[in-house]
C-alpha cells in the first residue's frame, strides 16, 4: 500500500506558471531572471498559505536552472534542476527561524556564505518564519544581508512584516502575497478533483474555498478531509455538514420570513437553528453576510463582489429584487448592533431575537413612512371606546392615567396631558387622547397609536441620544413647596433601593434649592459629582415631571467654590505666618541674628 500524500503537497506547484493567484509576482520574478536582475535580497510577505515559501522554491531553482526556458522558467530536467527536486541540492539550503532563531544559527550561516557555490552560479538561502529571529540575530545578519558576497542570495519569508526591523526592511526587495480568490481557488480544487478522478459540485467547491478564507493549504487539507468523509464525492450537502457551516437556504428563508412580517416563521427558524448545534452570533454574523450579498446584488455594477456559485447567486438575484435598498441598510445596522452587544449580553438568544423582530417590522414602517404627509396625519387605528359607568369611575381612571416612557426615547408628543373633548362631540363620559408612541403593528389591536411621520422614522440614534430622554409635556400644574420636597424624598428612597450610594450623598447633602418658578440648584462639590448628576438628571427630570404633573421643572447643578487655604509647612513657612500675626517676631530673629536649621 502506497503512503498517502496530502494533496497540498502532492500538488504543489513547481514553476511560476502553476501558482495560484500570485501573478503580480510571479511576473515580476520571471522578467528579474530573463533580464538579469537579482536583488542580493527578498522578501515574501503574506498571510498563511497563499504561496511564499513555494514561490521562494520555484525562484531558487530556477536561478540555478542550466537549461532555462524563454518564458522564464526552469526546465526540470537539468543537473541542478534534479538535485533540488530530490532535494540534495548543496547550492540550495533552508532554515527555519522558529526553531533556528539564535545568534549562533546565524553566524552559522553567515560562515556557510563564505564557501563559493558548486557548478552553479547562485547560492541560495531560505529563512522562512524570519520575523522568529532575536533581536540580537538580526543584528548580526544585517551586515551580511548588506553586503553578501556576489554568488549568494537570500530569500526571506515571513507572515508578519511588523516584527521585522526596519534595517532589515531596507535591504530587501519586498514582495507582498495577497489572498487567493474564491474563484482562483474553486477552479484550482476542481483541477485537481478531475486529476484525482473524484465528483463534485461547484457550490461545494465554492464553500471550501469561501471556509479557507484566501488559504489555498487551507483549502486543500479541508478538500481532502470532505474526500474522506463523502467517499470520493463532494457535494454541497457533505460540505456543509462536514465543515459545520451554516446551509444558505437557512438564511433565504429567514429573509423571506422578515420580508414578508412573519414573526412566528422568523422565531421558529431560529430554534431550528440553534437545535442544530449553531451558535446565535455565528447566525447573526452570517445573517449580516447574507443582507450585505443581497445589497450587492441590486446593482450590475457590483455583482463581482458577491463571491458564491452561479446556483447561489441565481437566488441572491432573486431575492434582492424583492428586499428594497433601505431595508437591507436598516437591517444591516440591527444586526451589526446585535453582533456587537451579543457577548457582553446575560441572555444572548433574547438579543438576537429582538433583533429579528426589530428587523421583521421594517417592511410596514418604511410603507407608513412613504405616504404623503396628508395621509400619515389621518392614519390613526380605531380606539377602543371605553365606558365609564359613573362619574367617580370616570374620575378614577382621568387620575390614573400616567405619562408613559418607551426606553426613555418617545415621539416629542408621548407625554402629552389629559385633553378633554372637543364641545361638538355629545359624550358625558371624558375621553383620554393616548401617547403617540411608536409601536408596532403587533400591538396595533390592543392600543391605540398615531403613526409617526417621516422625520421621526429616519432619526438617528446618535440624534436621539443627544436630546433629553424625558421629551417635555404640556402639562403645567401648580405644586407647593411641601410636595415638591416629598417627591425629592420619594426620589432619594428610590436611589437607596437602587444601591446608587454615590447619588444618595449627592441628595442628601444639599437638597436642591429653588432659583426662580420651576428652576432649582444644586450644590456639589467637586467634578466627579457634577457629572454623576448630569448622568442622573434625565432620571430626576422624568420622576419629578411625571409625579408633580408639571414640565416647566428644571435641575442644574453648581459647583461650590471654597477658598482653599494654604497651610505652613516648611520652617520659613511658618515663620512668616507666625509673623504675620505677631511682628514683634521678626524684629526678634533680626536682632538675635537667627537663622532656620
Amino acid at each position: 500500500m502506497d503512503n498517502f500524500i496530502v494533496s497540498a503537497r502532492k500538488y504543489r506547484p513547481a514553476t511560476f506558471e502553476s501558482v495560484v493567484g500570485q501573478r503580480h509576482i510571479t511576473n515580476t520574478l520571471k522578467n528579474a531572471i530573463k533580464n538579469n536582475q537579482l536583488a542580493q535580497a527578498f522578501l515574501f510577505c503574506g498571510p498563511r498559505g497563499v504561496g511564499k515559501t513555494t514561490c521562494a522554491r520555484i525562484l531558487a531553482k530556477t536561478i540555478n536552472c542550466e537549461n532555462l526556458q524563454p518564458n522564464g522558467e526552469a526546465c526540470g530536467t537539468c543537473a541542478s534542476c534534479v538535485s533540488f527536486q530530490n532535494g540534495n541540492s548543496f547550492n540550495v539550503h533552508e532554515l527555519d527561524a522558529a526553531s533556528n532563531n539564535s545568534v549562533d544559527d546565524i553566524r552559522s550561516l553567515i560562515e556557510q556564505v563564505r564557501i563559493p557555490p558548486q557548478a552553479v552560479r547562485y547560492k541560495i538561502y531560505i529563512i522562512d518564519e524570519v520575523h522568529m529571529l532575536s533581536q540580537q540575530a538580526f543584528n548580526a545578519f544585517l551586515k551580511t544581508l548588506e553586503e553578501p558576497p556576489h554568488y549568494a542570495i537570500f530569500i526571506l519569508a515571513t507572515t508578519e512584516k511588523h516584527k521585522i526591523l526596519p534595517t532589515i526592511l531596507s535591504r530587501c526587495q519586498i514582495f507582498d502575497f495577497n489572498r487567493i480568490k474564491v474563484e482562483d481557488m474553486a477552479s484550482h480544487l476542481a483541477s485537481i478533483a478531475k486529476k484525482e478522478n473524484i465528483g463534485y459540485e461547484d457550490d461545494g467547491l465554492h464553500i471550501i474555498a469561501q471556509k479557507a478564507d484566501g488559504g489555498l493549504r487551507d483549502a486543500l487539507s479541508m478538500f481532502d478531509q470532505i474526500v474522506s468523509f463523502s467517499g470520493g464525492n463532494i457535494t454541497y450537502r457533505s460540505v456543509i455538514d462536514n465543515l459545520n457551516i451554516l446551509d444558505y437556504d437557512y438564511y433565504f428563508n429567514v429573509t423571506s420570513s422578515l420580508l414578508s412580517e412573519d414573526n412566528a416563521q422568523t422565531l421558529l427558524l431560529f430554534d431550528e437553528i440553534l437545535s442544530r448545534g449553531f451558535d446565535g452570533a455565528h447566525f447573526i454574523s452570517g445573517l449580516s453576510d447574507h443582507f450585505r450579498n443581497l445589497l450587492v446584488s441590486k446593482d450590475q455594477s457590483t455583482l463581482k463582489l458577491l463571491e458564491v456559485s452561479e446556483g447561489i447567486k441565481a437566488k441572491y438575484l432573486q431575492q434582492s429584487q424583492i428586499a428594497t435598498v433601505s431595508f437591507l441598510l436598516s437591517a444591516l445596522n440591527i444586526a451589526n448592533q446585535c453582533d456587537l452587544s451579543y457577548k457582553l449580553s446575560k441572555n444572548q438568544r433574547l438579543q438576537v431575537e429582538l433583533a429579528l423582530l426589530k428587523i421583521c417590522h421594517l417592511p410596514s414602517v418604511f410603507n407608513l413612512a412613504n405616504l404623503p404627509a396628508s395621509q400619515q396625519t389621518s392614519v390613526e387605528l380605531k380606539k377602543k371606546p371605553e365606558t365609564v359607568a359613573t362619574k367617580a369611575e370616570s374620575t378614577e381612571v382621568t387620575n390614573s392615567v400616567t405619562t408613559p416612557t418607551i426606553n426613555n426615547h418617545t415621539d416629542t408628543a408621548s407625554n402629552k396631558a389629559v385633553q378633554p373633548e372637543p364641545q361638538n362631540v355629545k359624550i358625558d363620559t371624558p375621553s383620554i387622547e393616548k401617547p403617540r408612541v411608536f409601536i408596532p403593528n403587533t400591538l396595533a389591536s390592543s392600543t391605540s397609536i398615531k403613526i409617526p411621520s417621516l422625520k421621526d422614522v429616519t432619526k438617528t440614534a446618535e440624534a436621539l441620544l443627544e436630546e433629553d430622554p424625558y421629551i417635555k409635556g404640556t402639562a403645567k400644574e401648580d405644586y407647593t413647596p411641601e410636595d415638591f420636597a416629598n417627591c425629592m424624598n420619594d426620589y432619594v428612597a428610590k436611589l437607596k433601593l437602587e444601591g446608587k450610594k454615590n447619588l444618595l450623598t449627592i441628595f442628601t447633602i444639599n437638597p436642591p434649592k429653588p432659583l426662580s418658578t420651576n428652576n432649582y440648584e444644586i450644590i456639589v462639590e467637586n467634578k466627579v459629582q457634577e457629572n454623576l448628576f448630569r448622568d442622573e438628571r434625565p432620571n430626576l427630570h422624568n420622576f419629578l415631571r411625571t409625579k408633580l404633573k408639571n414640565f416647566d421643572i428644571e435641575i442644574s447643578a453648581r459647583i461650590d467654590e471654597k477658598e482653599v487655604v494654604k497651610r505652613p509647612y516648611t520652617a520659613s513657612e511658618k515663620f512668616h505666618y507666625m509673623a504675620n500675626k505677631n511682628p514683634a517676631i521678626l524684629d526678634l530673629k533680626n536682632k538675635f541674628n537667627l537663622d532656620f536649621d
